[in-house]
């Protein structure tokens, strides 16, 4: 299928149809309703590699994220897709798996496209990946985290603050014998982040850790329930738990719950992230607002502005106190 197929089916010259689909050029609104007609027709698909070789650049943004299945990329993927839309930029999606060396091949083969920019979760990575990113050439913005030393542009949350910000609020609400709920893993650096936060905000509060209950795989509510079972069996005299994500603390809640537990009352529980798939459950639990999708939306606006910077925008998390801790 050709250009000129296209030109024929609509009418006019092959130029007509090239001003059309570039949206070059002063075209009436009845001739390129044609033109689209017909492509659409037909089928047809411009090449835009020949336009890439003059140009060094196609109109795609590479997106780089640990996974697609966690919860909380889809909402960032959501905010970036809002303002890309809006341009000629499309978003490509490649998965590190949590995966230093993955992700510095998916950088490689994103950038080997020559891309108008890339987005890039997390501030930690390979040595060869961060050469690559800062030597692309191209607009370049880590997203997620602001808790470190970023290679070129960063949006995002300061992970460590979030933590603090949990612990001051369970300290003033007259928890006491607080546990941890979360990852073992040293790859989840925000995770890590986060819990560092919160223990060093209970020290400022006066207060420490009672019991930690740590997990090796994937979060679900599985997850949340054999953690909160461990724990309050080792440590029953805990007055709240505070877990890494709202997904093992639906786990916990629901484990809780079924004991009889008393809640908020007898027992608190916070999570992380503000999952609006969770509003369903028996109680809202207490949360932190990551501002996901706001994150997406100001890393597009950086890569559409087309310009190279090492802006760093810090969003602020929101404490949310749904049902699960005390007024």
């Amino acid at each position: 299928m050709t250009l000129r197929d296209v030109a024929e089916a609509a009418g006019v010259s092959e130029m007509t149809v090239s001003r059309v689909l570039r949206n070059r050029g002063d075209v009436s609104t009845q001739t390129r309703d044609r033109v689209h007609a017909a492509a659409r027709k037909l089928g047809y698909v411009p090449n835009k590699i020949a336009g890439a070789l003059a140009s060094n650049r196609v109109n795609l943004v590479g997106v780089v994220i640990p996974s697609l299945s966690n919860m909380v990329f889809p909402d960032v993927l959501s905010g970036i897709g809002e303002v890309l839309d809006e341009t000629p930029l499309q978003p490509v999606i490649g998965t590190s798996k949590y995966d230093d060396d993955l992700e510095e091949k998916v950088i490689y083969e994103m950038l080997s496209w020559r891309p108008s920019g890339l987005i890039v979760a997390g501030l930690e990575h390979s040595e060869a990946a961060r050469a690559m990113m800062a030597n692309a050439g191209i607009p370049v913005v880590e997203v997620m985290d602001v808790d470190g030393d970023p290679v070129a542009a960063c949006v995002g949350i300061s992970h460590h603050e979030a933590g603090r910000q949990m612990a001051r609020e369970i300290a003033k609400r007259g928890y006491r014998r607080i546990g941890y709920c979360g990852s073992s893993s040293s790859a989840d650096h925000r995770a890590q982040k986060r819990r560092q936060g919160f223990i060093a905000g209970l020290s400022e509060m006066g207060l420490q850790l009672a019991d930690t209950c740590l997990y090796a795989g994937t979060s679900g509510f599985g997850t949340g329930r054999a953690m909160t079972a461990e724990i309050m069996t080792r440590s029953p005299d805990l007055d709240f738990l505070y877990f890494n994500s709202d997904i093992n603390a639906a786990g916990g809640l629901l484990y809780c719950l079924e004991q009889g537990m008393r809640i908020p009352d007898q027992i608190g529980m916070a999570g992380f992230n503000s999952f609006e798939v969770l509003d369903g459950l028996p109680m809202r639990i207490a949360t932190m607002d990551s501002q996901r999708h706001e994150i997406g939306r100001r890393a597009a606006e950086l890569i559409a502005a087309n310009e190279l910077t090492d802006a760093v925008i810090t969003l602020d998390p929101v404490f949310l106190p749904g049902d699960t801790v005390r007024a």
